[in-house]
């Protein structure tokens, strides 16, 4: 810990009462900055040991979709901070009779310090959504309202999942043994079939917007017509000649696997289906919506042979690269019929998948403690020292 505590004190970061919304927002000193707090909170936790730096506060979840992983890391890394954890329901609040969304940002946030956000469904309002909530609280700072501003950490959007590409990037790190040992390293983050429709694009996002940055040969592979964000695979390519790494796109499953050290299956609708979807919710138009997933099943169903099974592995580099999903995956012949990975290939992961899960509760600790903590390099040193228990 004290060795990632000197290499943190030698970094330009400072994301002290800033958001954490997207993770190209920020400088390669401040990426660097969140995994090297995120591996001492981890391994204080491991100890046994407490890293509570709150003795009041809140850390207020908004969640406008389904999640397991996400919500309970929110939760458990607020609660290992110090912090109290109130979730936003809004349908029991005033936002159901009409409440802006300017209000009810300063009305949650009188004794907040975090608000993490996951809003992942819709195009085009995710990511705005966030912004218009941190827009609201930093008027409410800087007119008095709020004694504190409290960060903004984006839980999932519509156009990036920070929280999860961040966590695997501390997956990888820790696999290959250092961020340096990823350059060169060949990561496939493919579309894999699954049953279901209407899966977000940030997490596939998320990898292409995060690894291009440290010198990694991605390649993206999806069926015609599967495409991404533009503005997210411009991006990704531009950083890749910035890094020194790669970056390409494939209509072949096979092509990716060939040669990878990292395999990424997972599943989400093409960008033309997330912007239909959103206008048609936006409408209310649910004969549409049946009528749109019907034809986006159909769809999917022309490609099951997108599925990551032992084959496919056998093609990677010594036959042996590592297996990633956000989780929960499509399991063939267990959560379903037909599915993005081989129920071979999954239990020979299990482990290592939850592996990679555990980072994320970690990764939130680390976002709020250094967007809250002015002096993260002081306060680190402090609570090594104090070696307080978890519990007598």
């Amino acid at each position: 810990m004290q060795t990632h505590i000197d290499s943190l004190s030698r970094l330009t970061a400072n994301l002290y009462n800033k958001d954490f919304l997207l993770t190209w927002d920020h400088t390669e000193d401040e990426i660097r900055a969140v995994l090297l707090v995120a591996e001492c909170l981890k391994e204080l936790h491991r100890a046994g040991a407490s890293y509570r730096v709150f003795d009041t506060g809140l850390a207020i979840s908004i969640f406008r979709d389904h999640s397991t992983r996400t919500r309970f890391s929110f939760a458990s890394a607020a609660n290992a901070l110090g912090l109290g954890l109130a979730d936003l329901d809004e349908v029991k609040s005033q936002i159901a009779h009409g409440e802006t969304v300017r209000e009810t940002a300063n009305m949650i946030s009188f004794l907040a310090e975090a608000i993490g956000i996951r809003d992942d469904m819709f195009i085009g309002e995710g990511n705005r959504y966030m912004r218009e909530v941190s827009a609201a609280v930093q008027e409410g700072f800087d007119q008095g309202v709020l004694h504190r501003r409290p960060a903004v950490v984006n839980l999932q959007c519509d156009v990036d999942h920070p929280t999860q590409s961040l966590a695997d990037l501390l997956h990888l790190r820790n696999h290959f043994g250092g961020l340096e040992e990823l350059r060169g390293k060949k990561i496939a983050m493919t579309w894999a079939y699954s049953p279901s429709y209407g899966k977000p694009l940030s997490v596939p996002q998320g990898i292409i917007g995060l690894m291009t940055r440290f010198g990694m040969n991605v390649t993206l592979a999806y069926p015609e017509g599967y495409d991404l964000l533009p503005d997210v695979a411009g991006l990704a390519r531009r950083q890749a000649g910035a890094s020194g790494g790669s970056f390409a796109v494939t209509h072949s499953m096979e092509e990716a696997f060939a040669g990878a050290d990292v395999v990424y299956p997972k599943s989400w609708a093409p960008f033309h289906v997330m912007e239909k979807r959103t206008d048609l919710l936006k409408h209310g138009d649910k004969q549409g919506l049946a009528d749109l997933e019907q034809q986006c099943l159909k769809e999917n169903a022309w490609h099951k042979q997108w599925e990551c099974d032992d084959k496919k592995m056998r093609m990677t580099a010594s036959g042996k690269a590592l297996y990633m999903h956000c989780l929960p995956a499509d399991i063939s012949g267990v959560s379903c019929a037909q599915g993005e990975v081989s129920a071979d290939v999954f239990e020979r992961y299990r482990i290592p998948t939850y592996k990679q899960a555990g980072f994320k509760p970690f990764v939130i600790s680390a976002l709020i403690f250094l967007t809250r903590i002015p002096n993260p390099v002081e306060v680190l040193s402090r609570l090594i020292s104090r070696e307080t228990p978890r519990s007598l």
